[in-house]
């Protein structure tokens, strides 16, 4: 997994801080109170991330973690996150209840509410977190399942920790030609394990109908480079017809073909004022955002902009009067 972070590498008086900020970065804002001295803290730490899916694989002294009430609202991204227990024993506490983690246990908890995690015997665990939005299921039914020790007694649970143990440590399921195609086995998944605890796995198709058009615009959005993305290849991807995927974007007031040129002309806009802008053709960068034809590239961003690429380019360079 990468990167990884060492604290055998930093100086003591740094280490709090260091873990700090690469957790708030990667992963959730939360207060962490190191039980040893600073002298005697040890942390090694893999991030990594496969589309809307971050991961982190953490071995450390003990620990506490405390998302509190102040900076769960806060929250511009709701997320549920997975807990995996490796080794050793945790402790999850939110919405008044609390429960243990062993070896091969898992449990879940949300952003959106206070919740601490206690490791007082040091931290072996995998977190993974989820946009709540994409998991598609009732507040209720999250709250209900928070905070719960997901194991022998669900018949999911010994699957889904071997799945997802490997899923946060293996490099080579992040890389870009595997990464996408765990997402949605990953969200089901989860999603199975969480209607199978709650008892009834039929609440889960109404929420998954009702963010549908969430989840297709950021499916758009993370394959806006793609050439060949269509409506064809947007539908296949969550299992509808084309007329489906049409009329559910119209709900939205969502032209699919204007939505995917203004995302894409946009992107286009951004590096070409930035360094990267200045070190390539301006017809490669089109190329990269899904243009495949330099004139049409050049045409279609002096409609939206008023200006031709180049000369937006030759605007934003450094020096240059504005």
């Amino acid at each position: 997994m990468s990167p990884v972070l060492d604290t055998a590498f930093i100086a003591p008086r740094d280490r709090e801080d260091v873990v700090r900020d690469a957790v708030w970065s990667s992963l959730v804002a939360v207060d962490i109170e190191h039980r040893p001295a600073a002298e005697d803290i040890s942390v090694r730490i893999g991030l990594g991330a496969v589309g809307p899916l971050k991961f982190c694989s953490a071995r450390a002294s003990a620990v506490t973690v405390r998302r509190t009430e102040r900076l769960a609202r806060q929250d511009e991204e709701p997320a549920v996150f997975l807990g995996v227990q490796v080794t050793g024993s945790s402790l999850v506490v939110q919405n008044g209840r609390a429960c243990v983690l062993h070896p091969g246990e898992l449990a879940v908890y949300g952003s959106i509410s206070a919740y601490t995690l206690l490791f007082d015997e040091g931290v072996d665990h995998h977190f993974l977190r989820f946009p709540r939005a994409l998991l598609a299921l009732p507040d209720r039914l999250l709250r209900d399942t928070s905070a719960i020790t997901l194991g022998s007694d669900n018949p999911l649970a010994g699957l889904a920790h071997t799945y997802f143990s490997q899923l946060a440590v293996s490099d080579r399921l992040h890389q870009a030609a595997h990464g996408h195609a765990v997402v949605e086995p990953s969200v089901e998944l989860l999603r199975a394990l969480l209607t199978t605890q709650h008892g009834n796995s039929g609440l889960a198709a109404a929420p998954l109908e009702a963010t549908l058009g969430l989840r297709v615009t950021q499916y758009i959005q993370e394959h806006l480079a793609d050439p060949d993305l269509s409506a064809a290849r947007i539908a296949a991807a969550h299992d509808i017809s084309v007329r489906h995927l049409y009329a559910v974007l119209s709900r939205s007031g969502i032209s699919l073909g204007d939505w995917i040129r203004t995302r894409r002309l946009a992107a286009c806009r951004r590096e070409l004022a930035g360094v990267s802008g200045r070190l390539r053709t301006i017809a490669a960068i089109g190329r990269s955002w899904g243009f495949t034809d330099a004139t049409h590239f050049s045409k279609m961003f002096k409609r939206a902009y008023g200006i031709s690429p180049r000369a937006w380019r030759e605007q934003n360079r450094p020096g240059s009067p504005t």
